[in-house]
């Protein structure tokens, strides 16, 4: 399915994944005119990208930047049992072929790769980049989840009870959590479109789901210390689903030379899409900003385009922007 609006387009496509599901694809192209770069969106847990992630990809792909997303398995349109995540590692696979399989097409290997993560897309943005460290040139996270706040953490009794029975009922829907919308999205209204998306999951985590991201965000705290890739990260203030002060971790403890940290004084956890218009302008500004100063022009990336197709291509493009 095709849709235009204004200067950009819009197109969506099903793709099969390793394991034989259908998963839900989409992106938002410039139209009359090369893309500066591409960047690939990862989304938060139990939503999707036509819909919750349509704001952010507009604003990008209007910027001049090809915006792909996919939507994981059991999220979104996207095939398996909603909101069910057998394995953190496959769902980080899933998008690793997707993405990578967009830039080894002929049109897109010379075109700088950043990714974009909000929430748990955030840690598969990470993920991504343990993966395959000298491939991206850089990441955008928005509110990542690098650790479990300590207000969204079951009490530890109750986190070893539910191991066990995750061997034994892992798709049952019985963590205690709070609803995460009410607590993330600060605008009524805007919670009142989250709520009526059909296609984003209001229920408590699956008992193998709250496992996986806990061992995720685990892995993730470990290894802070190893993120070498340029960032940005955007936090608002005031969000108790994700916690600031391990994004700031994240920051002082990156490798990275290239690494920005903006913390957002009174803004909730969804900072892109459930504030006020003027705090996302605000957000999005800064990460155009970001942005701008790191997509190299196509035309004077010389050394690095004899070696777009390789790792150590990317490699190149990573110690140049260094």
């Amino acid at each position: 399915m095709d849709q235009n609006m204004d200067n950009i387009s819009y197109e969506e496509e099903f793709i099969l994944n390793r394991r034989g599901l259908n998963l839900f694809t989409c992106k938002w192209l410039p139209k009359d005119q090369e893309p500066k770069a591409l960047i690939f969106i990862c989304h938060g847990y139990a939503v999707e990208c036509s819909i919750t992630m349509k704001g952010t990809m507009t604003r990008l792909a209007k910027a001049g930047y090809a915006v792909h997303g996919i939507d994981y398995e059991g999220h979104g349109k996207s095939s398996g049992l909603q909101a069910y995540i057998s394995s953190f590692d496959t769902l980080v696979d899933d998008c690793l072929d997707h993405f990578t399989s967009i830039c080894e097409r002929k049109e897109n290997k010379k075109k700088q790769r950043f990714l974009l993560g909000e929430s748990m897309g955030g840690a598969v943005a990470l993920l991504l980049h343990q993966k395959r460290p000298t491939f991206w040139d850089g990441a955008i996270l928005v509110a990542p989840m690098c650790k479990i706040a300590e207000e969204m953490r079951p009490h530890p009794m109750v986190i070893k009870i539910l191991e066990k029975l995750c061997k034994i009922i892992p798709t049952w829907k019985i963590i205690p959590t709070k609803d995460i919308v009410n607590i993330a999205i600060k605008l009524p209204q805007k919670r009142q479109e989250a709520l009526a998306n059909e296609y984003c999951y209001h229920g408590k985590p699956r008992l193998k789901t709250g496992k996986e991201l806990l061992l995720a965000s685990l892995d993730i705290e470990k290894n802070l210390s190893k993120v070498s890739l340029p960032f940005l990260i955007v936090h608002g203030g005031d969000d108790i689903v994700t916690d600031p002060s391990v994004s700031r971790s994240l920051y002082e403890s990156a490798l990275s030379t290239d690494k920005t940290f903006k913390l957002y004084p009174g803004m909730w956890h969804a900072l892109t899409s459930g504030e006020p218009e003027e705090n996302i302008d605000l957000v999005f500004s800064d990460i155009v900003s970001w942005l701008e100063n790191r997509a190299t022009k196509i035309d004077s990336q010389s050394e690095s385009e004899q070696k777009a197709e390789q790792d150590s291509g990317a490699h190149g493009i990573f110690l140049k922007l260094q």
